[in-house]
């Protein structure tokens, strides 16, 4: 949402060499390889990563572009992130290997952890890169990676190939002992969180491959995943296998059964959320409990969460999380019934998602808030130069909330952008692909559809931006109609938009009405704040601008029910 108060980014390209292998064994020979790929799934054929593991959940295997066969890794590689995807084989010691692979996007690399690398500059079609390496005298693993560069965006890879001897033969053969306590921790329509207990090994487990039958559908680094893609209203047997270094596999745990939610209807979760923006540092803020008092509303969007410096997340960059104004409208806002989504980002100021230096920090500081206030839900507003049109912020905002959402159970996100009159721009069409492509699992799509240049139509500019944005989520995951709209949202302005734009308590009632006929996900406005009559009064902070009752919009939102 726009609110009145960026930074420049910086980038950094830093082009690397190869570097040089440091021999092993300065007295034995080497042994000579056989001509024998000791890789596993090295195609990505399975149509799973599993058993690479990649950095920052920054891979995901596609059916396009590919070398050969009909799957290929894709690396999303940030400004922060490599997108690192890596394999650890046994080998022998003391013995000469070759490797190779085909790869494809600018700077990507090929190498071998602790050794060899080789890279190519920037292929516009697939290119192979090849090297060899001697393991050391006592060696009886190497983790082969690929990996692109900073802020050079996309990367592909496909038919990697090690050959020589496997391991084994005086190397660690004692697999782990399998996983326990399998269970489910929630489920949608289309995903299956899971948790585990850890395996243990005699020297260390270093993955987790997670089954449904004999499928390999993931790998994991810790004790719990998320498994998506899933079909609604369709039972899933799981298991849990761990892996060593060595590439010994435990026997397999537990079974657990889990059917997925129906489709549409949010995707079966029971999603709806009728929630206008509720600004505590500006705008004259209301007593909440005044406005759900006349108005029957629920749930609020608290604006914002931004950076107060370090990553570290404050209410505008500067009032405390947690023991200020934020907290106290909050704690109103619980003791009469209702609940809060707090929004990340917005038009302006220090944002988490641009500042934050990876991911996992930015998770980091998404996890502070959540466990501040046991969040049920999180918007992330993504918006202007730094985080909606730079597709590497995208990614680690993305990622982040893919993140926080697996160690969450039951967490649902939210990511809400701009529009046009038809439907997502380059760069919302961007942020959706990038969440496809990452499996992000995100519940809700929310266009803004104001401050577009609409005209004068804004019910039916609203109409047409989110049937556009319904017709890009089906042909991203697939969806059906329902499914689609149950993975929509839409956060209009009340009264007077920046552009003059004016949309009145009967359009908002028109669009609220839509919005129930389609059952899309949420409804929500900016802003509370503005809830009231002002004919003549401009774009300011505590009116609409226009002649309305005294929290008319926000009544209109409370009848929301999709």
């Amino acid at each position: 949402m726009r609110h009145p108060f960026g930074r420049p980014r910086r980038r950094l390209l830093a082009l690397l060499g190869s570097a040089a292998l440091a021999l092993g064994g300065a007295i034995a020979l080497p042994g000579t390889a056989q001509a024998a790929n000791i890789l596993t799934n090295p195609g990505f054929e399975s149509g799973s990563l599993s058993p690479w593991t990649c950095t920052g959940n920054l891979g995901s295997v596609v059916s396009s572009p590919v070398h050969g066969g009909s799957r290929a890794l894709q690396g999303a590689a940030s400004d922060s992130d490599n997108a690192q995807c890596s394999q650890t084989v046994a080998v022998k010691p003391n013995t000469t290997y070759s490797l190779s692979g085909w790869v494809r996007g600018s700077y990507v690399y090929l190498g071998v952890d602790g050794g060899a690398s080789t890279w190519t500059t920037s292929p516009s079609a697939y290119s192979q890169l090849s090297l060899s390496f001697t393991t050391g005298a006592s060696q009886t693993s190497a983790k082969i990676y690929v990996h692109g560069w900073y802020a050079q965006g996309t990367y592909w890879a496909d038919d990697i190939s090690l050959d020589g001897p496997g391991g084994g033969g005086g190397g660690d053969t004692q697999a782990p002992s399998a996983p326990s306590g399998l269970a489910s921790t929630g489920k949608s329509s289309s995903s299956v969180s899971l948790k585990w207990n850890a395996a243990t090994d005699n020297v260390g487990v270093t993955a987790y491959d997670i089954y449904s039958g004999s499928n390999q559908l993931l790998s994991a680094a810790g004790t719990s995943a998320t498994v998506s893609g899933l079909s609604p209203s369709t039972s899933y047997t799981f298991t849990v296998k761990a892996r060593d270094a060595a590439g010994n596999v435990s026997g397999a745990s537990n079974s657990v059964t889990v059917t997925t939610d129906a489709g549409g209807g949010g995707g079966g979760t029971g999603f709806k959320q009728a929630a206008p923006y509720l600004y505590e540092g500006w705008g004259d803020p209301p007593n909440p409990q005044t406005v759900m008092s006349a108005t029957g509303i629920k749930w609020f969007t608290m604006a914002f969460v931004l950076d107060s410096g370090g990553c570290n997340p404050s209410w505008d960059g500067s009032r405390p999380l947690t023991g200020g104004a934020d907290q106290t409208a909050i704690n109103q806002i619980r003791s009469a019934g209702g609940d809060v989504v707090p929004s990340f980002g917005g038009w302006q100021g220090s944002k988490l998602g641009a500042n934050c230096s990876s991911a996992s920090a930015l998770a980091g500081a998404l996890q502070k808030v959540i466990d501040a206030y046991g969040l049920k839900a999180i918007d992330m507003d993504v918006e202007n130069t730094d985080e909606f049109e730079n597709e590497a912020v995208q990614a680690k905002i993305l990622t982040a909330l893919k993140t926080v959402k697996a160690n969450n159970p039951g967490l649902k996100t939210i990511v809400t952008f701009g529009t046009s009159t038809t439907g997502p721009t380059y760069y919302g069409n961007r942020l959706i692909e990038q969440a496809q492509s990452l499996n992000a699992n995100i519940d809700v799509f929310t266009i803004m559809p104001f401050d577009f240049g609409g005209g004068s139509d804004m019910y039916g500019n609203t109409v047409n931006a989110a049937e556009g944005l319904k017709n890009k989520l089906k042909s991203t995951f697939g969806w059906d109609d329902a499914t689609a709209y149950s993975h929509l949202g839409i956060s209009g302005m009340n009264g007077l938009s920046d552009q003059q734009e004016n949309t009145s308590p009967a359009i908002w009632q028109q669009i609220r009405d839509w919005s129930n006929s389609h059952h899309i996900a949420r409804l929500a406005y900016w802003a509370v704040n503005r809830d009231r009559s002002c004919p003549g009064g401009g774009v300011v902070s505590n009116c609409s601008g226009i002649s309305q009752s005294t929290w008319q919009f926000t009544s209109i939102t409370a009848g929301f029910t999709g």
